[in-house]
């Protein structure tokens, strides 16, 4: 009996452990995502990849066994909703907030998030950007908690450039059309930057209004008026879509090099247009192989669609912030946001491209990159067409990787 009791007493710290830990909540991730209105079709692909990543990491034991719990709210495609939308989460116990689609929601959501981490001490959040790719964010607006896995001007700028002048496809004369905030001028100023390593003189820019615009056509007569090889652009969403939607019905000739051309639909809408056109891609399916093919046959089977766009970005974002959580302790169950921080600087994930990785000195993912032509001789076609997106050159993390801003200057927590 006496030996039963000692046994007893022993285990007990265990077992109130134990205890503590079934007890407590789960886990939280917010999406604050533009899930209606215009710019929603971009909002949507973000949550199908949330949804999938979160199961993933739920099937592999979530946060030392606690699944992890996805809110979803509707930031209704603007910096207003989303703030509304953020101060939600956080009543809801929310730990980290999830959201991708435009750069000036995310700067309002940084923004939020980093004056509600000043103000409460203990209960921080952490903002995970799956798309946000405005340099200002890893810029003069970076934080500790704001973490980028996604790409940026410079990296999609200087991966295209250097895939289409090995393809002998950029030509001379470049139109740089893109949308007037954060993202769009950082786009146009990459498009200049590049301008010498390309060989290319930018013969006209065009900043328009994001998600305004209806008919682009008088912009893609100005683009044949200033004879054009190629039209390089950041649209993405109705903009991009609108955009080659009026240049097929044009005839436009010049060639397309893009970021955002994977976004289902644009090949359908540019049909032959798009022939010819180029991608700079975090993920093609041909280039990463087998394991890029058993990726997709994956997600395919769990969404319904096969992975496109930035839904892959999203995926392995997710899966490294999946991998710091397992280092982060169980403690009283609660999770330790600032722990999880500092997990995530040094995290990485093997995806089928290659190795991402989290920089630490401004929180920007180093993450590999694909440039891809339309072409009918691609392995995995588009939006039921007989055109897809064929691989001419891939870039490692190292290879894709741009400088971090001086501007950046982090306040770490003490």
């Amino acid at each position: 009996m006496k030996s039963h009791s000692v046994l007893k007493m022993a285990l007990l710290p265990g077992l109130l452990f134990a205890s503590a830990l079934a007890a407590a909540a789960p886990v939280k991730i917010a999406l604050v995502e533009t899930l209606s209105g215009p710019q929603a079709s971009t909002g949507l692909s973000y949550r199908s990849a949330v949804r999938y990543a979160v199961d993933r990491i739920n099937a592999e034991g979530g946060w030392h066994g606690q699944p992890l719990e996805l809110l979803e709210y509707d930031n209704q495609g603007g910096p207003a909703g989303a703030a509304d939308k953020l101060k939600a989460a956080i009543s809801d116990g929310a730990k980290i907030v999830v959201q991708g689609a435009s750069s000036a929601i995310g700067g309002q959501i940084t923004e939020d998030v980093r004056k509600w981490n000043l103000r409460n001490r203990g209960r921080e959040l952490i903002y995970l950007n799956v798309g946000a790719e405005a340099q200002s964010l890893t810029g003069d607006k970076c934080q500790f908690y704001h973490f980028r896995v996604a790409g940026n001007a410079p990296m999609r700028v200087g991966a295209l450039v250097a895939g289409m002048k090995q393809d002998g496809a950029l030509g001379a004369r470049v139109y740089a059309i893109d949308q007037n905030y954060s993202w769009g001028q950082d786009m146009e100023q990459a498009i200049v930057d590049a301008a010498a390593a390309g060989g290319y003189t930018v013969v006209e820019k065009t900043l328009h209004d994001v998600g305004k615009i209806q008919d682009f056509s008088p912009y893609v007569n100005k683009i044949a008026a200033a004879q054009a090889d190629t039209v390089m652009t950041g649209n993405w969403g109705s903009d991009l879509l609108l955009l080659m939607k009026a240049a097929r019905a044009a005839g436009l000739k010049a060639r397309f090099g893009t970021v955002y051309l994977d976004q289902p639909g644009n090949i359908a809408n540019a049909g032959e247009v798009a022939l010819g056109g180029y991608v700079a891609q975090t993920f093609n399916a041909e280039a990463a192989g087998a394991a890029g093919e058993a990726f997709v046959r994956d997600y395919e089977a769990r969404t319904g669609h096969a992975p496109t766009f930035i839904e892959p970005q999203t995926v392995f974002g997710m899966l490294l912030v999946g991998q710091a959580l397992k280092r982060v302790p169980a403690g009283d169950g609660t999770l330790d946001v600032r722990q999880l921080a500092l997990q995530i600087e040094q995290a990485s994930v093997e995806t089928p491209m290659g190795t991402l990785s989290m920089r630490a000195q401004d929180h920007q993912a180093l993450l590999p990159l694909a440039v891809s032509v339309v072409s009918r001789e691609a392995r995995y076609k588009a939006d039921g067409t007989d055109l897809g997106f064929k691989p001419v050159k891939r870039f490692t993390a190292q290879e894709a990787a741009v400088p971090a801003q001086a501007a950046c200057r982090m306040q770490r927590p003490d």
